[in-house]
């Protein structure tokens, strides 16, 4: 009807709503491009229906929201501005959003009713012009101008004979001292529930822990009576207004009027009984919604676990932890991983559920890992390793060696420990023939001997993890290792042709497989290297479409690497403050998610770098110092110990000589790790030195020496730079 684009809405749409031939197994896409493809469906389903008429869209009760719908929400957020569309949300005050700086929101606190306001309230409710002023008093004492207590306690007051009309007129009927009036919300929706007849009052409470709404085939099951009594207490709730009822007998729903309704019901019930009510309840669910029970999996999880039937919760968890992994839902997948690492823990010691904890736990570590929470993943873990290797259970020991291994490589950053993580990863991943495992092995341990300088061995890994997504025509899988390869084992020692052909083809395949993950990756490589080649128009393009991509799934490490090389690329260009932005959020990012300590204080240098450049003065030299004494990554050392250099030298004439010792150091290091793109770099800022000594013919030298390497880099574009300083040199 509304027109939208069928192949690009239509598989993903479906997959939202569970349909089993959804069409989107045969997309091969990463779960996070899943995601982001089901949350554009949406997107553009609303944006064309507002094509047609206006759409007012409300969302009640924000503050429950999970993040994946909080996704959905800012996603329309982002979209609808010249479109007609208007979203309302209600939430409670504690709900903190990210939104409040757009042009086109506006946020109305709604305040308590004032005295006037509350009592024209009550008159509207009791249907009379005039109030007993004891009465009046007593309204405006006890329920402070919330308009729900307002209307919940004249019903009270009503229920329990307290007021009566005579003449027109509202007025007690008792006195106030004598009788125990409700106090509270709380103690008034009670009293309204304890004056209902015990059949009525009973099917509330069953309807209160199913859910805030409830369909008339669950509440029948579940409840077992004859469907007259059942319509006859339905009926009772709908008159007290208590309940409203939705759609057609007998395929009505039931819903609570309140939220703070069905939670004060639920909390009246006895322990015992509650535990059996909610067991009675996943049994019905289980008999009544056979067929398509996956839409279910997550409630089914709930009500089994507080009944404390722990080996249906744990089942139930693990589904619904799978169902949000594969729309790469991972924080309610970790959720969910949660739930049942809990059940399971709680469930009598046995061999057989000692292995269902290790799968279990193994299951939370990776959906932490994937989500760059490595404390959490290691946290997850750390319970299951010696029970692991008591079981030699080698199908999860290759998994939870490749969650240490990156913990070790990525928030210890102790090389030694990752290393022997990974390799024992690999060996049992080999020996299991667990492709999955192999490939994020290898890769890892790619990374890790890239970063620690270890060029050939890291190719040869990432190339193993390429070859596989090769051998299976993985196009986003082939786009990430492409771009991966021409990072760590290209760009660092300097083979910039290379780097940059292979990611321009990363960046191709990303945009043909259409996958969002593989974007970020590909899109901020090529700009890494079209820094390396000096295009540095290019590498803006580049980084700045990676980083929107990473920030659409927060995709919070590739976001800092964009912006650690943006920062490199403005500060080249020229645009100091930008340059100093990008730096300082790239660190508070990395420091944000607990990842790459050095990388962060590397970014902190370089922030500080610009800001000298841009002439502010004020540097803490020492904190610069401590940052360089606690790198532990080697390709960052030479680059640390050049900025710092340089801000010596830019700071004021009084600190050439120590600038020059860190130039020296960096030109050491550099040289020793292989660093050659930035060796070139180091001799460059060496030759400025000189220049600024007044000693030509050792500025001359050094240039020639920065040339000589940018050309064997094939770094056209600093070589270009640097041949015309030379020629000013002359």
């Amino acid at each position: 009807m509304i027109g939208v684009d069928e192949p690009s809405t239509l598989p993903y749409l479906l997959e939202l709503l569970s349909v089993k031939e959804s069409g989107i197994d045969r997309i091969p896409m990463s779960p996070e491009a899943r995601k982001d493809r089901i949350i554009e469906a949406i997107k553009r389903i609303v944006l064309k229906g507002s094509e047609m008429k206006p759409l007012i869209i409300a969302f009640e009760d924000l503050h429950w929201v999970d993040k994946s719908s909080e996704d959905v929400v800012r996603s329309h957020l982002e979209s609808i501005p010249g479109s007609r569309v208007l979203l309302i949300f209600t939430y409670r005050p504690e709900f903190v959003h990210t939104w409040g700086a757009k042009s086109y929101h506006n946020q109305l606190t709604l305040h308590r009713l004032s005295n006037r306001e509350s009592l024209e309230m009550a008159t509207y409710i009791l249907g009379t012009m005039e109030i007993e002023k004891t009465l009046e008093e007593l309204i405006l004492e006890k329920t402070e101008g919330v308009p729900f207590f307002i209307e919940e306690f004249i019903k009270s007051l009503k229920d329990l004979k307290i007021i009566e009309q005579k003449e027109n007129v509202y007025r007690l009927t008792k006195d106030i001292h004598q009788v125990a009036i409700p106090s509270t919300i709380q103690d008034v929706i009670m009293a309204r529930v304890d004056s209902l007849p015990e059949g009525a009052k009973e099917l509330l409470q069953t309807g209160s822990v199913i859910e805030r709404e409830f369909s008339y085939p669950l509440i029948n099951r579940v409840t077992g009576l004859l469907e007259k009594e059942l319509l006859s207490n339905l009926s009772f709730l709908k008159d007290s207004e208590l309940l409203y009822e939705r759609g057609i007998y007998p395929q009505s729903t039931y819903i609570f009027k309140h939220a703070l309704t069905r939670e004060v019901v639920y909390d009246s019930i006895l322990a015992k009984r509650k535990k059996k009510i909610h067991e009675e309840i996943g049994n019905a669910i289980e008999e009544l919604y056979i067929d398509n029970l996956s839409e279910h999996y997550e409630v089914l999880a709930e009500h089994y676990f507080l009944s404390e039937n722990y080996s249906k919760g744990a089942e139930y968890s693990r589904l619904a932890g799978k169902k949000a992994e594969k729309t790469a839902s991972l924080n309610d997948a970790i959720a969910h991983a949660n739930k049942r690492v809990t059940s399971l823990e709680r469930l009598p010691q046995a061999d057989e559920v000692d292995k269902q904890i290790i799968d279990a736990r193994t299951a939370l570590g990776l959906y932490t890992a994937q989500m760059n929470y490595l404390v959490e993943a290691k946290n997850a873990i750390d319970p299951i390793i010696d029970l692991a290797i008591k079981h030699n259970y080698k199908r999860r020991l290759c998994q939870i060696y490749t969650i240490l291994g990156t913990y070790h490589l990525f928030v210890e950053e102790n090389y030694p420990e990752a290393f022997k993580a990974l390799e024992e990863a690999l060996k049992i991943s080999e020996e299991v023939k667990d492709i999955v495992s192999l490939v994020l092995a290898s890769f890892w341990f790619g990374c890790a001997l890239g970063w620690n300088c270890e060029y050939e061995r890291s190719a040869n890994y990432l190339q193993r993890a390429l070859d596989i997504n090769l051998a299976v025509r993985n196009l986003w899988g082939i786009a990430i290792m492409k771009s991966n390869l021409a990072y760590y084992c290209y760009y660092y020692p300097g083979k910039i042709d290379l780097g940059f052909q292979t990611t321009q083809e990363a960046v191709r395949i990303a945009d043909e497989s259409g996958d969002i993950y593989s974007k970020v990756i590909a899109y901020i490589s090529h700009g890494t290297s079209c820094y390396g080649k000096r295009l540095l128009e290019e590498a803006e393009k580049y980084l700045v479409k990676g980083l929107e991509f990473s920030e659409r799934i927060n995709f919070d490490s590739w976001n800092a690497v964009a912006r650690f090389t943006l920062g490199q690329t403005y500060f080249e260009m020229g645009n100091f403050a930008k340059s100093k932005e990008h730096y300082e959020k790239a660190s508070w990012i990395l420091e944000n998610i607990r990842l790459w300590p050095s990388w962060a204080n590397a970014g902190k240098v370089g922030s500080v770098k610009s800001k000298v450049m841009n002439k502010e003065k004020d540097v803490d030299l020492e904190s610069l110092y401590f940052d360089s004494r606690n790198n532990k990554v080697k390709v960052a050392e030479g680059w640390i110990q050049k900025c710092i250099g340089e801000i010596l030298l830019n700071i004021d004439d009084q600190h050439i000589s120590e600038a020059e010792h860190w130039i020296q150091k960096a030109i050491e290091a550099d040289q020793r790790n292989r660093m050659m793109f930035h060796l070139g770099k180091d001799y460059a800022l060496y030759a400025d030195l000189f220049k600024r000594k007044g000693d030509r013919l050792k500025a001359r030298e050094n240039l020639g020496k920065a040339i000589e390497i940018f050309k064997e880099c094939g770094a056209d574009g600093w070589v270009e730079k640097y041949e015309k300083e030379m020629t000013a040199i002359s």
